[in-house]
């Protein structure tokens, strides 16, 4: 690809010196300059054009009556036009280069890094975002281990893109406190939706609709056989275990983050089993409704059922490369999902 406009000027310069002159194949010389323009430096584009004119020169030596002038005008005009357009190219990637430091920036503090396992808790994460130039949008996730057990978070703020990263970045860094700081997973909660609030309140959202965001708490006790898990408004989780799923719905919904106060902060835990070997996968909107071509979802359940016993990372890779080629590499919506398993004692 770098080298196709001199494979353009030898097949023009070619063509020009093998055909009769009438066909006038040099009259097609400017066109490599411009395409130099698309993927070159604006040095080496000037010097393609000086080339090209060079040859136009060259070719009315053998060839007489070509026209060699106005073609010779039209690869100098096009070769300015050309310089000048790999300029602004180079400015506008130089300009998006910064911005996409920015935006990874922006997605270590939302999205931190963290260790594939916790004690006996193997976890692993995978983040997409809809907005593939930004790198980042408004789902989120976190994990940490408190004295009461590995506590995970993982939720989704309306919107997509960089203005609902801020909202995202409120509930992430108030979990990050309060996961170790409350005792029980309702506290946690509690704290998060008012987080949420303060925040939309200082930055209220564009348009009349309110900036909420479901959530998931996961709480996974040491030496316990069991997990905690409240759910404001998200999607269940999914259990697999010795090749039987299992959705974990909750017995009663919780509220939305910053919609307590106007449906009241009743929230609900529930406990379900959680074996060694079992694989538990929490996931945000955008991979359940991953579109195909025709418009079907992505089947989770059943693509869940069809996996092996197998780690994390294994299975987040799956799912990765299955949602991009079921959707074709287009994602309507961000997506984020954690893949934890409880470790064999032996492990």
């Amino acid at each position: 690809m770098r080298l196709s406009p001199v494979i353009l000027t030898v097949v023009i310069a070619g063509l020009a010196y093998a055909t009769p002159p009438e066909v006038a194949f040099s009259r097609l010389l400017p066109a490599a300059p411009a395409l130099a323009a698309a993927m070159w430096p604006v040095l080496p584009t000037v010097l393609l054009g000086a080339v090209c004119l060079l040859l136009m020169i060259g070719l009315s030596l053998v060839f007489p009556g070509l026209g060699t002038w106005w073609t010779a005008a039209g690869i100098i005009a096009v070769t300015v036009a050309a310089a000048y357009g790999s300029h602004v190219r180079l400015q506008r990637e130089r300009t998006l280069f910064q911005v996409r430091l920015v935006a990874d920036a922006a997605q270590q503090v939302v999205l931190s890094p963290m260790p594939r396992r916790f004690g006996g808790v193997e976890i692993e994460s995978l983040y997409l975002a809809a907005a593939a130039e930004a790198r980042i949008g408004g789902d989120f996730y976190e994990v940490v281990d408190t004295r009461y057990g590995v506590r995970l978070l993982i939720g989704d703020v309306r919107g997509k893109g960089l203005p609902a990263v801020g909202a995202a970045a409120a509930i992430v860094n108030s979990f990050r406190e309060a996961a170790y700081d409350e005792a029980d997973m309702v506290s946690v909660a509690r704290r998060l939706d008012a987080s949420s609030t303060r925040y939309n309140a200082a930055f209220p959202p564009e348009g009349p609709m309110e900036r909420f965001a479901t959530a998931l708490l996961v709480e996974i006790p040491h030496g316990s056989g069991r997990i905690e898990i409240l759910n404001c408004g998200h999607p269940p989780p999914l259990l697999l275990n010795r090749g039987e799923l299992r959705a974990l719905e909750p017995s009663t919904p919780s509220p939305l983050l910053n919609l307590a106060e106007l449906i009241g902060d009743h929230y609900t835990i529930d406990t379900f089993d959680f074996a060694p070997g079992d694989l538990l996968l929490l996931y945000t909107d955008g991979v359940a409704e991953a579109r195909a071509r025709d418009g079907g979802f992505f089947p989770l359940a059943a693509w869940m059922r069809r996996q092996p016993p197998t780690p994390p990372h294994e299975l987040l890779t799956a799912l990765h490369r299955d949602l991009l080629r079921y959707s074709k590499g287009r994602l309507d919506d961000d997506i984020a999902a954690l893949a934890v398993r409880l470790c064999e004692p032996s492990e």
